[in-house]
């Protein structure tokens, strides 16, 4: 089966409190959205520590076009790209010429030329790479992403998938949207970069993670659950507060469902590498699935670090793992996104 080599995640030179980030959220909104003072204390509720953000917080105070955002997004999304995957290539010890696919996963921004397409020709990666841009699959994405690359690795044995996640969120904050679900936006998503290479069987060294097999769910008549609403000005956010329902009525029979195909259970999941969503999400993860212990620990400390970076998160997450070690046994990668819909991959992992 395909394996997961190297992970590389990019740690961007604005970070950022969460408590300036109320701070200065507060003075943004309260004149024109009366809720703020009301609400204001869902920054406190995130358990966000410090946010990743791809430009100095002053920056969003500033009043900008869609237009010079986007660009903003494409300059960013190319350099911070580069940077991880050069990273993630030295990790996985090969050469550049060595990827035969490239998936790019992202909903922050838009390019065409799509954006795996101005990476090649940065990097003069092979003219050949097979490419595949992936968007609007939002929280989702990383978690489809990796299903994605693992199917063509299964489907080629020679393959070197190098998959790509971008995600800018702080770049598509409308400042003059004083919508409730504007605020509650700004309270949680951020800005992330992460690169993954996974080879196909014919690759038979570092082989610690391994693919077993993936499922992706829509769920009928959720299209209002999340997404974006496009305007003149850029890309509204919408969410619903139904999200924690549809984890506390779903999860846990999607779960069973998918790994009874394979005679398993969740007490045979050793690593939860779960996409957190925010706090509210993480709580109906664990009031739906009944795991003891606190089996999303990594994710939490992800969330707490970084905040929301939309499809990203859950490859840093992964990163985490890698990086400080996991439970021997299988792992369970899974997210949440627009549709409604939920992904899952599911990985053998062995020190």
């Amino acid at each position: 089966m395909p394996s997961i080599t190297a992970v590389s995640k990019i740690e961007l030179p604005h970070k950022t409190t969460q408590k300036e980030v109320k701070a200065q959220a507060e003075r943004m909104f309260s004149v024109n959205f009366p809720q703020t003072k009301r609400l204001i204390f869902a920054f406190d509720n995130t358990e966000i520590i410090t946010r990743n953000f791809c430009k100095p917080i002053s920056y969003y105070t500033s009043t900008t076009t869609f237009e010079e955002r986007n660009i903003e997004y494409i300059n960013t999304a190319l350099e911070y790209s580069v940077q991880a995957i050069e990273d993630c290539v030295a990790k996985a010890g090969i050469s550049k010429d060595d990827i035969t696919d490239l998936i790019f996963v992202s909903t922050s921004g838009l390019a065409t030329p799509s954006m795996d397409a101005l990476i090649i020709n940065k990097m003069r990666l092979n003219p050949h790479v097979r490419r595949s841009p992936l968007w609007g699959l939002g929280c989702g994405g990383g978690v489809s992403g990796m299903a994605k690359a693992n199917a063509m690795a299964k489907a080629d044995p020679d393959a070197v998938v190098l998959l790509v996640a971008v995600e800018l969120c702080s770049l598509t904050l409308i400042k003059n949207d004083y919508s409730k679900s504007n605020f509650i936006g700004s309270s949680l998503f951020s800005d992330g970069i992460a690169a993954c290479i996974v080879k196909g069987d014919n690759h038979t060294e570092n082989k610690k993670i391994t693919y077993f097999d993936s499922s992706s769910k829509l769920y009928y008549d959720s299209l209002e659950v999340m997404g974006w609403e496009f305007q003149d000005t850029g890309f509204k956010v919408l969410f619903s507060k139904d999200i924690p329902t549809f984890i506390n009525e779903n999860v846990l029979h999607d779960i069973t469902e998918f790994l009874s195909k394979h005679s398993l259970t969740l007490d045979d999941i050793k690593n939860f590498i779960f996409h957190p969503g925010g706090k509210k999400v993480l709580d109906a993860y664990k009031d739906a699935l009944p795991i003891e212990g606190d089996f999303l620990q990594k994710t939490r400390e992800v969330m707490n670090d970084n905040g929301n970076m939309s499809s990203v998160t859950v490859l840093y997450v992964l990163e985490k793992f890698l990086r400080e070690g996991f439970n021997d046994g299988f792992g369970l990668m899974m997210a949440m996104g627009p549709g409604f819909s939920s992904e899952m991959v599911l990985l053998e992992m062995r020190n």
